[in-house]
């Protein structure tokens, strides 16, 4: 998987920052209240310095003990209120980075969802669950340590210099001298992280996908002991992780020390310049007292500005890659509007042309016609361009040339959802989700009754192994069904297509993976079920569609033979070829 984060980013994208603060409409009370919180810290910040200046200069010099009472109380009531609101501050900018990260994952996981099949054939799972999970978790600290942070940090200290200025502007120069090194680390500092914080985030998508794939691939994986080759390509990604990491830890690891002996030299050139000032012109005890203490308040946010920077860059490079998604236009452009609720399921090819890339034709002129009611099988080599049959039959690709009629109407006429819902498949890849069987066969849809389940299941044969599972039909699957054999998994997807009572009928190599008992139950419930129903039936196997009205031969794309089984094994062609060599191999297996 190419590296992402590589290029060049800008520093600030204005435009970005308003597609992201869009996201806090609904919670527009939350933000001005954050707002408002900001102004008033950052004006209460400099209040508690400026009291210990009084109290000390005023109360303690003068032995004024009722005084000195009355003010450290009120010093107190100002640390109690400052302490209330800086909660209330953390805690409403968090509030409000959790409500937006949870309408933008929303808003993610729906296009994502909705999105053409095509999208996932370029798009590693492992990125996805990177932009679903990790990136939009990033753009939450956009709010906690970002933007609302840095403007309530510039307030503070803008408020603390003015201060500063106005009790003694010799003395603040002074203080401030060193600011030039201190931004010069910063610089250095933001950078360094900036840099490595882009290595972390490239590495982490790297693990993602990698685990996913291979985590999901574990069976080929050991099936073919490749476990320390792996293993040792995993190590690599995950050094890489650590690397990435550890160049960040030492940025900080010099960038906070730089920044105590900025502030020790800052609080030594007050000490020696305030007592020079104090024996010469009378500068009060207080005032560097109070000057300590702002400093103090002063060197606390900047040591953090820079790291906040560039969390707030990072997290704009991942509400980038965010809105990537979010705008990606492959997805259904021109759904129709014609319900397919009532079609009868007649399905017609004319002169159809389709491809998955430019460079590769799949399909090439195909053309037949299924009358409603009847079977039709498809059979041919492997890459002969069966399954893509069944991809453009439903939609999820579109054709390149010519048309797909069901009923006489045009494909592209009919409300895609409604016609899904009435074409049912059953692939040989079985996908199972983790749930009960229950919840797999009625895909947990609540207006399908478990009575219904029973009913389709009885029909298949299949309710007494069912029952023999712990639990019946509330035994747990686990994930992509692991606990089941590949034969009950067939027979599970199988009642699964068949529960929502399809017009249409596709079964692609349905057989082809069971054993022998299971593909009777599958055969069975194939002559029971297609009475009256229009089914497309492609499988190796051609003991399954001996009994179809009609078989088409699919050759690199074209349609080669058409006929029933008697007049294409009378034709002698490529179907009798594929007929007496799977007849030979029986032969073989019984001798």
């Amino acid at each position: 998987m190419a590296k992402e984060g590589n290029t060049k980013k800008k520093v600030f994208n204005l435009g970005l920052l308003r597609r992201i603060f869009a996201f806090t409409g609904p919670y527009r009370a939350t933000l001005y209240t954050v707002a408002t919180l900001a102004v008033v810290l950052a004006v209460v910040s400099p209040l508690r310095p400026y009291l210990i200046k009084v109290s000390v200069d005023k109360y303690i010099g003068n032995n004024l003990l009722k005084g000195l009472i009355w003010i450290s109380v009120f010093q107190f009531g100002i640390l109690v209120i400052e302490s209330l609101l800086r909660f209330w501050f953390t805690y409403r900018a968090n509030w409000l980075g959790q409500s937006v990260v949870n309408d933008m994952r929303n808003g993610v996981f729906r296009k994502v969802l909705f999105q053409n099949v095509s999208y996932y054939d370029h798009t590693p799972i492992g990125t996805l669950t990177t932009r679903t999970i990790n990136d939009i978790e990033a753009i939450n600290d956009i709010f906690s340590e970002g933007v609302i942070s840095i403007i309530a940090d510039i307030l503070t200290i803008l408020a603390i210099i003015t201060v500063m200025l106005a009790t003694d502007w010799r003395l603040t120069l002074v203080c401030l001298a060193t600011f030039p090194f201190l931004i010069l680390a910063t610089w250095w500092f933001k950078e360094a992280v900036n840099k490595s914080y882009q290595r972390v985030r490239n590495a982490v998508a790297a693990l993602n996908a990698f685990a996913q794939e291979h985590l999901t691939g574990m069976y080929i994986v050991q099936a073919f002991a490749a476990e320390d080759r792996e293993f040792g390509k995993f190590k690599a990604i995950n050094k890489e992780h650590r690397n990435a990491n550890i160049k960040s830890i030492f940025a900080y690891s010099v960038f906070f020390p730089i920044v105590e002996i900025i502030l020790a030299i800052s609080l030594g050139l007050l000490v020696w310049y305030g007592a020079a000032r104090m024996m010469h012109v009378g500068l009060t005890v207080g005032v560097i007292i109070s000057f300590v203490m702002y400093l103090n308040l002063l060197f606390r946010p900047l040591r953090m500005m820079a790291d906040k920077f560039n969390v707030l860059q990072m997290g704009m490079i991942a509400g980038e890659r965010v809105f990537t998604v979010l705008d990606s236009s492959d997805h259904l452009q021109d759904n129709g509007t014609q319900s397919a609720d009532n079609i009868r399921g007649e399905v017609e090819f004319r002169d159809v042309h389709f491809r998955y890339k430019p460079e590769s034709p799949v399909l090439r002129g195909v053309s037949f016609k299924l009358q409603a009611g009847k079977t039709m099988a498809v059979v041919g080599h492997t890459g002969a361009g069966k399954t893509s049959l069944i991809s453009i039959l439903n939609r999820l690709y579109e054709i390149e040339e010519g048309q797909i009629l069901i009923d006489g109407r045009e494909l592209k006429e009919y409300d895609i959802y409604s016609l899904r819902s009435r074409i049912g498949i059953v692939l040989q890849d079985v996908f199972l989700f983790s749930g009960t069987v229950a919840d797999n066969i009625t895909l947990r849809n609540e207006n399908l009754t478990r009575e219904q389940v029973v009913n389709v299941c009885t029909m298949l044969g299949i309710h007494d192994f069912i029952m023999r599972l712990p639990g019946g039909y509330d035994f747990n699957i686990m994930e992509r069904g692991n606990t089941l054999s590949q034969g009950q998994r067939q027979l599970i997807s199988f009642a699964r297509a068949l529960l929502y009572d399809p017009a249409i009928l596709v079964l692609d190599e349905a057989t082809s993976s069971v054993d022998s008992e299971s593909e009777m139950l599958i055969q069975y419930a194939i002559d029971t079920l297609i009475k009256g129903r229009t089914s497309i039936v492609i499988a190796h196997r051609l003991s399954t569609i001996r009994k179809a009205d009609e078989i088409i031969v699919m050759d690199k794309g074209v349609v080669t033979e058409r006929g029933n089984h008697a007049q294409l094994i009378d034709a002698r062609g490529a179907y009798y070829d594929l007929y007496t060599a799977v007849e030979q191999a029986k032969e073989k297996e019984v001798l």
